[in-house]
């Protein structure tokens, strides 16, 4: 599988909101995942957004979203790891990541190196047409609270939407298995 990471903290660059309108903090209840719209079609994203916020987790999420349909000139196939026949269609959803410890965090390096450990062990998860970007952003947590977060962008191709969609189910899977596994932010 295909990994990488970047910081994007700028003061014009996207921030990670905690607690936004319609926010359900899964928590409290990690099965709510499964009621969630984006799920529905993506039974795999309810499967890592309940392991993300297990008690257990490094990290909690704060908002996910999908897009069934991704148009070929949105993404490169080789940057998927995808032969020409496996890059008709794509397919893509985000989650953003936050530490459950004010500790996990406490300074870019610390971040940075668990987002490279990260990458580490995904690209050596035997998959092809997915990737895994993380982009280490600026989060409010509160209103007067802000820390470091993750959103973590995973996209999929396929010579068919299924299997574009199969490839996703697949390397969401990996990515949970990589983040929680073996407790890879710590």
């Amino acid at each position: 599988m295909e990994a990488d990471w970047e910081f994007e903290i700028g003061s014009d660059a996207p921030v990670i909101e905690a607690h936004w309108p319609g926010f359900v903090d899964l928590q409290r209840t990690p099965n709510a995942a499964w009621d969630l719209s984006e799920v529905s079609e993506l039974p795999a994203l309810a499967q890592v957004l309940s392991r993300l916020n297990l008690p257990t987790s490094p990290v909690w999420t704060s908002k996910c979203d999908y897009w069934p349909v991704i148009t070929p000139d949105e993404f490169d196939p080789d940057e998927l790891d995808a032969p020409p026949e496996c890059s008709s269609y794509g397919t893509g959803c985000y989650i953003d990541l936050l530490p459950k410890s004010g500790q996990l965090w406490p300074f870019p390096a610390v971040i940075a190196a668990d987002c490279k450990s990260l990458c580490d062990k995904l690209r050596v998860a035997p998959l092809r047409c997915c990737r895994v970007d993380l982009v280490i952003r600026r989060a409010a947590i509160a209103p007067d609270l802000w820390d470091t977060g993750i959103t973590a962008y995973i996209t999929a191709c396929g010579g068919t939407q299924a299997d574009a969609a199969d490839a996703l189910q697949d390397a969401l899977l990996a990515f949970g298995d990589a983040l929680c596994g073996d407790s890879t932010l710590q």
